[in-house]
């Protein structure tokens, strides 16, 4: 008997040590899943006004965490219209005046394209596995899928916008299917919800983003992959100010 209480014990143990996760763990892997050594995708991205709305087309390079590459496609009056990002510096080509400017840092606040997104979400100068402290809060079910809740606070002079996250991440493909973005003083600024989960690239990702800012009803910004494809080969010199004005 006691044989088999020990033999029990340490089944115990081991499967614990096995399966449990620490809540950093749990975000590593699903920033991982997004990334990839590098991507490329296609998308439509449709701005939602009360009284308007807006398509947008758009092709995306991406080499590690510093590089990327970002095309118009449509509508014609902004085809050809580009931006590089490099390290934590952004470019924007303006093809219809012929022009590249370097963003500064009082413009990356400003809205992307009009969109619910900013020139800083382009550069995403933060890190939500290394500039934040992770703790679960809780497991919740969210588009019919068993989810961790996890709550990021940032660490003390971490390079952030946000005062706290809030993700759900999906147990079985550790995808973030909901995202609440708080500001310093704790109130909702933006929820996030991935939707249409299907195989892009060889993985389960969500296949459309909608961003909703909290203030500000009947507008949002959804974004839908139409193309994704991870770990293509791609060259550092690909990501540059020359390749902005000619790419297509």
């Amino acid at each position: 008997m006691k044989k088999y209480w020990f033999l029990t014990g340490a089944l115990l143990l081991l499967t614990t040590g096995i399966f449990s996760q620490s809540a950093l763990e749990i975000v590593r892997k699903s920033d991982e899943k997004l990334r990839g050594l590098t991507s490329y995708s296609e998308m439509k991205m449709t701005i939602v006004r009360p009284d308007w709305k807006r398509e947008i087309q758009l092709k995306s390079w991406t080499k590690g965490d510093d590089l990327a590459l970002m095309l118009v496609t449509a509508p014609a009056r902004d085809k050809g219209t580009a931006f590089l990002k490099r390290g934590q510096e952004l470019w924007n080509w303006q093809p219809t005046i012929d022009r590249t400017i370097k963003m500064p840092p009082s413009m990356m606040l400003q809205s992307w394209m009009g969109s619910d997104f900013t020139n800083d979400d382009l550069v995403k100068q933060s890190s939500i596995v290394e500039d934040y402290t992770h703790k679960i809060a809780g497991e919740e079910t969210i588009e019919g899928r068993s989810c961790w809740k996890i709550e990021m606070t940032p660490k003390p002079d971490a390079p952030v916008v946000w005062g706290k996250l809030i993700l759900w991440i999906d147990k079985a493909e550790y995808m973030q299917l909901k995202g609440e973005f708080y500001d310093e003083d704790g109130y909702l600024v933006n929820t996030m919800t991935g939707k249409n989960v299907k195989d892009l690239g060889g993985k389960m990702l969500p296949a459309i983003l909608e961003i909703a800012p909290e203030d500000k009803p009947g507008q949002k910004t959804v974004v839908e992959y139409l193309t994704l494809k991870f770990d293509q080969k791609m060259d550092d010199g690909f990501f540059s100010v020359q390749s902005m004005k000619r790419i297509k």
